[in-house]
Order: C-alpha cells, then sequence, then structure tokens
C-alpha cells in the first residue's frame, strides 16, 4: 500500500469511529432524555416554558413577537405559553414604551425563583439518570 492509500485508510476509519461515537452517543443521550421527562412532574412547567423563562433571564425583557421568533414557534404557540406564565406570576406584561401597540414580557422575581429551583431539579435528575445509566442496558 503506498502511503496516499494508507492515509486514505486512516482517514476513512477515523471518520468510522467517529460515526459509531455519535451513534452511540445519540442512543445515550435519547435514554437519559426519556428518563428525565419521565421524572417531569404534572403541572410542572413545559419545556417552552423554562426556555422563555430562561431566555427572558439571561436577554432581558422581550416583545412576545420576538420570543416567538428566538423560540423558533409560532406566535400563537407562544401566546399559549406566555398567558400560562403570566397566569402562575412567573412574567410580567407591560406596554412597550416605544410602541403602544406591543407589550413587553419581562421575568418576575417569582420566576427567577421557580428557574433556579428549576435549574437545580434538573441537574439532580441529571444526575440520577447518569447514575442509572448503563451503556449495555
Amino acid at each position: 500500500m503506498d502511503g496516499e492509500s494508507a492515509e486514505s485508510a486512516g482517514q476513512n476509519a477515523e471518520h468510522q469511529d467517529t460515526a459509531a461515537l455519535a451513534a452511540a452517543l445519540r442512543l445515550a443521550m435519547g435514554r437519559i432524555v426519556r428518563r428525565l421527562r419521565q421524572a417531569h412532574a404534572v403541572g410542572d412547567l413545559t419545556l417552552s416554558g423554562v426556555s422563555v423563562l430562561a431566555r427572558l433571564a439571561a436577554a432581558g425583557p422581550d416583545s412576545p413577537g420576538a420570543l416567538a421568533e428566538l423560540e423558533r414557534v409560532r406566535p400563537q404557540a407562544m401566546a399559549t405559553t406566555l398567558a400560562g406564565l403570566v397566569q402562575r406570576g412567573l412574567v410580567g406584561r407591560a406596554p412597550d414604551a416605544t410602541d403602544g401597540r406591543r407589550s413587553i414580557v419581562s421575568i418576575t422575581e417569582a420566576g427567577r425563583t421557580v428557574l433556579a429551583e428549576r435549574r437545580s431539579e434538573s441537574v439532580g435528575r441529571l444526575a440520577h439518570a447518569l447514575d442509572d445509566f448503563t451503556p449495555g442496558a
């Protein structure tokens, strides 16, 4: 085998190793995500609600339309998510100072508290899922 053929064979083997690793990682992640979803309590925040809270906590207040675009959901879906968060007192709405037709949504202190608790809970659930995880399962 000449130098180019050996190099090509080495790259092919490396690609196969990477693909096998990616497949194993995908399987492991799927199992962990299923376990985490099974631990999701009824009446708990939806994943989209948590995502909106996290975005508002990190980036600050924003309009419902911008949030829908950033979360890649339809405005109607965002309206439903925000209505639930407002009802629970986790976000607040205020008129936009520059455009009275728009509203601006911001996270409340209660929302920050719930988000922090949820993150702590999620880390605990993930640690438990990893403890139970075995590659051969």
